[in-house]
């Protein structure tokens, strides 16, 4: 079993006596996403807004527990991925839910700043834009971008002066982007990010959106079935023991993903 925070990873240990479709020790993944299906937001189909919204390993229990109970909904087989690297599946679930939002046409031209290396790798596999510029300060997500040849363009970032960098973007693209995705969490950022998005163009707002509203069964295609590479991306592990550490390689970034794994 692996787990890293709220994503969960393990094996069918127990059924209740009305579950089918499963079998005691099957590899599976749990969406963590409880949802109330009765609040105002729920029975108008917006599940994402739900006001009840919970999650295990955040509002619920489930983050790095031994032992989990899910409703058979939200339990998903996994056969070739290995238990670290499907580990990833939520946040590609979530990087799913983005490209569905985004919807972009054939031809499109996107940048993406400070993007999440799953959203460029699943639009870069589907070919969904004809060019992709990556923006990322120097780092280990940068070197994993371009190992996993996730853009076409990669634009890496000062840390201290990134201004310069910028201009010299929008001097080479004086009509900006068809879509622009802002996914640091930035105001900042954000405030900036319209500057360069084309006339008729779009602008995501990825930083500043959460989960993936039944987006697994798609993740788990693209990822289980090797499509989406995702090896190297999850490049520390841990024992439950080291949990304190777990946390401090994602504190000081010596992590780009970290798990916590179960002997």
């Amino acid at each position: 079993m692996a787990c890293k925070g709220h994503e969960t990873v393990g094996i069918v240990a127990a059924l209740g006596k009305d579950v089918k479709g499963f079998e005691i020790g099957e590899r599976v993944v749990a969406d963590n996403s409880e949802l109330c299906n009765e609040c105002f937001y729920c029975r108008r189909g917006q599940l994402l807004l739900c006001e009840n919204f919970n999650a295990h390993g955040v509002t619920m229990d489930g983050g790095f527990a031994e032992y989990c109970a899910y409703s058979a909904g939200k339990v998903f087989k996994i056969h070739n991925l290995s238990d670290v690297d499907a580990t990833l599946l939520e946040p590609a679930s979530c990087a799913a839910h983005g490209l569905e939002k985004i919807a972009p046409k054939m031809g499109s031209r996107m940048e993406a700043v400070m993007s999440s290396w799953l959203l460029l790798r699943v639009c870069f596999f589907l070919e969904a834009a004809s060019e992709i510029f990556a923006d990322k300060v120097l780092g280990l997500k940068m070197d994993l971008a371009r190992k996993l040849d996730s853009a076409d363009v990669y634009i890496e970032l000062s840390r201290t002066n990134p201004e310069a960098q910028f201009q010299k973007l929008k001097a080479e693209n004086p009509y900006g982007f068809d879509i622009v995705v802002e996914a640091t969490g930035s105001p900042r950022i954000l405030e900036d990010a319209i500057n360069y998005v084309r006339r008729g163009g779009k602008l995501v707002v990825y930083g500043g959106s959460f989960s993936e509203t039944y987006m697994f069964p798609t993740a788990i295609n693209y990822l289980d079935s090797g499509k989406v590479k995702v090896g190297g991306i999850v490049n520390k592990t841990f024992k439950l023991e080291q949990w304190g550490e777990c946390l401090e390689s994602l504190k000081n970034k010596s992590a780009i993903k970290a798990a916590i794994t179960f002997d």
